[in-house]
């Protein structure tokens, strides 16, 4: 099972699209490492700065209808390659959300007011989350306020992560 839990990289907006997670004149290279240096380098947001917010994130905390757009599985795969296998956000692009599962990644739902919450709390500072895949809960933590959200998840989604993903699941099952 990948690792999910670690530093939160926060982009506090909606409708970030797959072009924005790795934009598409990349897509010609060969390997998905090769993919690393390009993530969300077509993000424009405030204060963000892909070169030097990444490094050292293993989990994103969103908005609404994260990874929308084309249904490449580059995205899931360049968020992989820096480390980030847990997404959090209100909602996602569907196929997206499908590729995180497939790749043994996470992509967690919680409400509006849940992700409202994580971000008036948590955002600003330097925050830890883990997900409890048996328990389905997620844990926030900065050293002042701990929260603890539970999340809706399928048994087969579970089942993927658990895995590693759709090819490693196959492998054990078939």
């Amino acid at each position: 099972m990948k690792n999910l839990q670690g530093k939160v990289l926060f982009l506090d907006r909606s409708d970030i699209n797959t072009d924005e997670i790795i934009p598409a004149k990349y897509l010609t290279e060969s390997t998905k490492i090769a993919l690393k240096p390009y993530c969300l380098e077509d993000l424009i947001l405030e204060g963000f700065d892909p070169k030097k917010d990444i490094d050292g994130k293993s989990v994103i905390v969103t908005r609404a209808n994260f990874g929308c757009g084309s249904s490449r599985e580059h995205a899931p795969w360049v968020l992989e390659c820096n480390g980030i296998n847990l997404v959090v956000a209100e909602n996602f692009a569907r196929i997206f959300r499908q590729n995180m599962f497939n790749c043994g990644m996470a992509a967690i739902s919680l409400s509006s007011a849940e992700i409202d919450e994580i971000f008036k709390t948590f955002s600003g500072s330097e925050t830890d989350c883990c997900a409890d895949i048996e328990a389905k809960t997620l844990t926030f933590s900065n050293g002042k306020d701990t929260k603890v959200y539970p999340f809706e998840a399928s048994a087969f989604d579970l089942e993927l992560v658990r895995a590693g993903g759709w090819v490693d699941y196959a492998d054990q099952k078939y």
